[in-house]
């Protein structure tokens, strides 16, 4: 069996439509922690599947998908940050979640 890892999933969407059927398919990997943001554990398999069918439904132009890998739950990995869509662009000021 894969080990999982702990990921927040972030996500920015455009347009109301299309966020609630990114919402819907985030509920479906994982707990909402807060509007926008999910707490998911999962294996290689069910993070690919993830971000198939987030990849299905964004607009590359205009949204933003970010996967914060929190590692796994013996901590043998480093933190690590993914994205789907416009590009993360590091910020000079500091960001709350």
């Amino acid at each position: 069996m894969s080990k999982r890892h702990r990921f927040l999933v972030c996500y920015d969407i455009a347009d109301a439509k299309r966020l609630r059927r990114v919402a819907k398919v985030c509920e479906s990997y994982g707990s909402r922690i807060q509007f926008s943001v999910f707490e998911s554990a999962l294996t290689n398999t069910m993070m690919a599947s993830l971000r198939a069918e987030l990849d299905a439904v964004i607009n590359h132009d205009t949204d933003q998908i970010l996967f914060v890998n929190l590692g796994a739950d013996d901590a043998s990995t480093p933190f690590t940050m993914e994205y789907l869509g416009l590009p993360y662009v590091k910020k000079n000021r500091v960001t709350i979640i």
